[in-house]
């Protein structure tokens, strides 16, 4: 039996500021990662209550009749969008419609093989919703961008390879953040050769997740055997020991958390989340880089120095405050992987 979601129970949550006077402290104050907004609010919309809803955030001021869309796949238990809230705003004021789709009702339902089929139905209504109305940015569909982080990035590589089973946006560009299943193989395919030939794919993982580890990201890039436009990337820690200051590489680096889209849920993730979260060049230099130069090439042919290859415009991760590099991104092509998924030989560094 289909399932129809009444548009009714869409919930307007608020406008917020979606970008500040002046960069945050580390940040670029233009380009990939940086503060040169085009926005200065985000609208939110909550069409969430069921496990397989949406939450939706437009950009304003000014309100643009079209943008494109980025499709945020949330990690395990992070239903709460305010995880990734400062992320998101980014996106949002850069230019970009997040649909941010809900897979998971609880902690332990549905069963995580049934997150692709929640997150597909929440993109589907998400759209629809915003078709239906003129009330609404419309969605440009001609380059969709997938991010996911966690079991987001699984359920991401998943939707990637059975985008037309799902009845889902073709993905054009696709970022995974610290992608990984845990103990679950639920959503976890064989290998990810179905993925678009036309892909612009990159893999971020990090050198000390004991969460999920890098096994999961390996997988995809070494079986994505069909979609030559990958980077697998790896986000190493730091630390400045005269400032007592470091730069981590722990599962939590992508949360970003923002009170503006808080949504009351006190969950064991959203807890982690508070304990974990961290504003800083890992956010501005790596993920948030990757992903803004990961779609604007993608979709108008900029940045691919920064998105791809290895060059010193995209392993770079800021300097400490005595003008000391931050330990640079080590960035492997798809010839350096072994089958094992082992790393071989030392990354690639264009000079």
């Amino acid at each position: 039996m289909f399932r129809f979601l009444s548009f009714s129970t869409i919930v307007f949550k608020g406008v917020f500021a979606a970008a500040q006077g002046t960069p945050y402290t580390g940040q670029p104050t233009e380009g990939p990662g940086g503060a040169d907004y085009a926005h200065t609010h985000v609208s939110v919309y909550d069409g969430a209550t069921r496990a397989d809803g949406f939450w939706l955030y437009e950009p304003e001021s000014p309100r643009p009749e079209t943008a494109p869309v980025v499709v945020f796949l949330h990690g395990y238990g992070a239903y709460n969008p305010m995880a990734y809230g400062k992320w998101i705003k980014h996106l949002v004021a850069k230019g970009n419609i997040v649909i941010f789709p809900r897979y998971q009702k609880n902690l332990v339902w549905p069963r995580p093989s049934g997150f692709p089929d929640n997150a597909a139905k929440g993109i589907r209504d998400a759209i629809a919703f915003l078709q239906r109305s003129e009330d609404h940015v419309q969605p440009d569909l001609s380059k969709v961008t997938y991010i996911g982080h966690s079991y987001g990035g699984v359920t991401a590589a998943n939707l990637g390879v059975n985008w037309e089973k799902y009845r889902i946006p073709k993905p054009d560009a696709m970022l995974l953040a610290e992608p990984g299943s845990g103990p679950f193989n639920g959503a976890r395919l064989k290998d990810y050769s179905g993925l678009p030939d036309d892909l612009n794919l990159l893999v971020v993982v990090g050198e000390d997740d004991y969460v999920v580890g890098a096994a999961f990201g390996l997988l995809v890039f070494n079986t994505a055997v069909n979609t030559p436009n990958r980077n697998f990337i790896v986000q190493r820690r730091d630390i400045d020991y005269s400032r007592r200051k470091g730069i981590l590489a722990t599962h939590s680096e992508p949360y970003c958390y923002d009170l503006d889209f808080d949504t009351g849920v006190r969950n064991y993730t959203a807890q982690r989340v508070f304990q974990t979260s961290r504003l800083n060049e890992v956010d501005f230099n790596c993920y948030w880089k990757l992903a803004d130069a990961l779609t604007e090439f993608t979709r108008n042919g900029r940045y691919g120095d920064v998105a791809f290859g290895g060059t010193p415009r995209q392993r770079f991760m800021g300097f400490w405050p005595d003008g000391r590099l931050i330990r640079p991104l080590d960035v492997y092509m798809p010839e350096q992987l072994a089958p094992s998924g082992v790393p071989v030989g030392a990354p690639a560094i264009v000079r």
